[in-house]
């Protein structure tokens, strides 16, 4: 009984407790956000060129991109249209899976063209290490997928990359016709302060 009674003071003191975290949180984060913004003023624009391979898997017992959606026709369209897939693709140094991991891209894309494989393609760059750890870029943009060669913009970013602006390009390393499963080379300018 004294434990019942008690519940609701453990309840309403976890929640102070959690609500004083977010606001100490929510306090050094805007202060880093204004100490940022002051130095914006004087800083330089930074141009980094980055390069990872892409690892896009359908198949097997873990896939890294998943079907979550199609449209009534889309089994019998040609290009897949009205397909939707959410992806957490491993991003690394060369085009062996087992090279070093550099990050996750996260995202979606779905098949938005009727009369070729284009995808429209949402996606976050989240880096894991080195210099660009915790940083990311934001890509958003069309994807002719069966093209060799396509460019996609960076529409923004955060940590290193925060305003950054840019373009990915994009080229096919291999393909599996069968699973779906692909590689994809990325070489990738950023703008950014």
């Amino acid at each position: 009984m004294a434990m019942a009674k008690a519940a609701p003071f453990l309840l309403l003191f976890s929640t102070a407790m959690a609500i004083q975290l977010v606001l100490q949180s929510t306090v050094a984060e805007t202060e880093e956000v204004d100490e940022w913004f002051q130095n914006l003023q004087t800083s330089k624009q930074t141009v980094s060129r980055l390069h990872f391979y892409f690892h896009d898997t359908l198949s097997g017992k873990q896939p890294s991109a998943v079907q979550v959606a199609q449209a009534s026709n889309t089994d019998k369209s040609p290009t897949f249209f009205g397909g939707v897939f959410i992806f957490d693709d491993p991003l690394t140094e060369g085009p062996e899976p087992t090279s070093g991991l550099v990050g996750r891209a996260q995202g979606l894309y779905g098949s938005a063209c009727q009369q070729e494989l284009g995808l429209l393609v949402a996606m976050t760059v989240v880096f894991t290490t080195g210099k660009f750890n915790a940083s990311s870029l934001t890509i958003l943009g069309r994807n002719a997928a069966l093209q060799q060669v396509r460019e996609m913009p960076i529409i923004g970013g955060t940590g290193v990359f925060r305003l950054a602006r840019g373009f990915a390009i994009a080229k096919t390393h291999s393909f599996d016709f069968t699973s779906g499963d692909a590689i994809v080379e990325y070489n990738v300018v950023a703008i950014h302060y």
